[in-house]
């Protein structure tokens, strides 16, 4: 994929797009009840919405030259972490939340927030804004 093709926005509005639809597809397949299926849109989504913009950046192209191990365990942490946030999101807003659309919002912040924490505990100097913080 050639990061020239598209902005940084349209790769995120596609990767964001596709995920979206392989959770719901996914989510039909498995019948997942409605009360559930946002935990699993946001967690195909948060991989998207942190390594667009890891990809895009050229600040931040160091950390594709770690390991695959090491890039494989923060995938991991992420989607974990979205999903148990998400999930505990809504366990404990699905009886006080009447509203299904505020449910999903909820589950969406926390999810992708507890997600990019722990991606972000992993990986700290990618953040930091200053240049001579990334490891070369």
């Amino acid at each position: 994929m050639d990061k020239e093709t598209l902005p940084e926005w349209a790769w995120l509005f596609l990767g964001l797009m596709v995920a979206a639809v392989v959770a719901n597809l996914a989510s039909v397949v498995l019948q997942i009840s409605t009360d559930w299926r946002m935990a699993i849109i946001v967690t195909a989504m948060a991989p998207v919405l942190v390594y667009v913009g890891v990809w895009y950046d050229p600040d931040r192209q160091y950390y594709w030259e770690q390991s695959r191990a090491k890039i494989f365990g923060d995938v991991g942490f992420l989607v974990v972490g979205t999903a148990v946030g998400a999930g505990i999101a809504i366990a404990l807003t699905i009886d006080l939340i009447g509203s299904q659309f505020l449910r999903d919002l909820v589950s969406m912040l926390v999810g992708f927030l507890t997600g990019w924490a722990l991606f972000w505990w992993r990986n700290p100097t990618l953040y930091r804004p200053d240049d001579d913080a990334s490891p070369r």
